[in-house]
């Protein structure tokens, strides 16, 4: 890949392995540099050393715990500062099985810090920037779980927001030259699971998706201008139907009066 391909700079939450590793790949495979963003120092700093023999990139590291309100700081001024940043991969994630009755009150505030708030304010730092540009793209990684309650509240919460967050946001840039999606995994063979107290093992190996598969499927669907990217989903329509289904649930929500049946 030639210097003059050079896509502009894309920052990767979560990069040091899963997932983020493989976009962290990919992505300099297409011509961009890299920011890394992770917890482990050295296997950022060994993927970055990876990456540029192999990709001939410029490639960055930031260790940071996206947990830790000063760490989101310092990541956001470094990246809100980067006039050469034109995708943000919003990846990095804690997840968890969890119910609210038992679950630890401190872990489950770390998940909603990286996987919510971090989330929304790393996106707020490049936005202006790629508005200003009419240039770029985000991209948040959410999960099927956001539909599906089942595996405990707490998760599946924060990743309910990181779909509606991402739908409204591709809304408001709607006609600019920045892109929005959002895309949601099903079960995916990384570390993720392991760290999260899971065993993916246990799950019917005809659900379990490689992390190579599911990045370049949801590439595919970034190159499409997707909102929304299911990477497991064969028939698009369900998700058609399934989306016009809630907006004509949503408008049946108003009224003046209260439905008949809570008359007192």
């Amino acid at each position: 890949m030639s210097k003059n391909d050079n896509k502009g700079t894309a920052v990767v939450t979560g990069a040091s392995s899963g997932i983020g590793a493989v976009y962290a790949d990919r992505l300099a495979g297409q011509g961009y540099d890299l920011v890394l963003v992770a917890r482990r120092a050295d296997r950022l700093q060994a993927l970055a050393e990876k990456l540029r023999h192999d990709h001939g990139r410029n490639v960055s590291v930031i260790s940071a715990d996206l947990s830790d309100d000063g760490d989101v700081r310092r990541v956001e001024q470094s990246i809100s500062a980067d006039e050469t940043v034109t995708l943000l991969v919003n990846n990095a994630g804690l997840g968890g099985q969890a119910v609210v009755a038992t679950a630890d009150a401190d872990a489950a505030e770390r998940m909603i810090k990286v996987n919510v708030v971090a989330l929304t304010r790393l996106t707020r730092a490049v936005l202006p920037g790629l508005l200003a540009r009419n240039r770029g793209g985000i991209v948040n990684i959410a999960s099927v779980l956001a539909f599906d309650t089942s595996f405990g509240g707490i998760y599946s919460g924060t990743k309910a927001y990181v779909v509606n967050f991402t739908e409204a946001l591709h809304r408001e840039v709607a006609g600019t030259g920045v892109t929005v999606q959002v895309v949601l995994p099903g079960a995916t063979r990384t570390d993720f699971w392991e760290l999260s107290g899971g065993d993916i093992d246990q799950l019917p190996k005809e659900i379990v998706m490689t992390a190579d598969d599911m990045v370049d499927a949801a590439l595919v669907g970034l190159a499409r201008g997707e909102a929304v990217t299911v990477p497991a989903l064969a028939d698009t329509g369900k998700l058609d139907t399934f989306l016009g289904a809630r907006q004509a649930f949503y408008g049946s929500l108003h009224a003046d009066k209260p439905a008949p049946r809570y008359a007192a």
